[in-house]
C-alpha cells in the first residue's frame, strides 16, 4: 500500500476552494493513481479528520506554445492533474487551512 504522504500531493488554494471550505469541503491534488478510498484513507491518517464523501476529477494539461530562434514553432503540453475534493464531517476541520 502507497504512503498516505504519496497519495496527497498538496492542497489547492484558490478563490473557489476557500469559499468551499465554509462549506467544509477540501481540495488537493493527488496521485493521478490513487482512487477514492486511498484518498478517504490518507487524508484521514495525515489530518486526524473523519472523511464523509470524496469526489475526483481530471484536469487536462494545457497547449503551450513558444517561438524558436531557428526553426518551426515549439509546442508541448503542461501535465494532466487529478485532484480530489474531500467532504468532512461536521465539527471537523483541517488546522492547514486556518487563517
Amino acid at each position: 500500500m502507497k504512503s498516505p504522504y504519496d497519495i496527497i500531493l498538496r492542497p489547492i488554494i484558490t478563490e473557489a476552494s476557500t469559499d468551499a471550505m465554509a462549506l467544509n469541503k477540501y481540495t488537493f491534488e493527488v496521485a493521478r493513481d490513487a482512487n477514492k478510498h486511498e484518498i478517504r484513507h490518507a487524508v484521514q491518517v495525515i489530518f486526524k479528520v473523519r472523511v464523509l464523501k470524496v469526489n475526483t476529477l481530471w484536469r487536462r494539461g494545457k497547449v503551450k506554445r513558444r517561438a524558436s530562434r531557428r526553426g518551426p514553432t515549439v509546442e508541448g503540453r503542461t501535465p494532466d492533474r487529478k485532484k480530489a475534493i474531500v467532504t468532512l464531517a461536521p465539527g471537523d476541520t483541517i488546522e492547514v487551512f486556518q487563517q
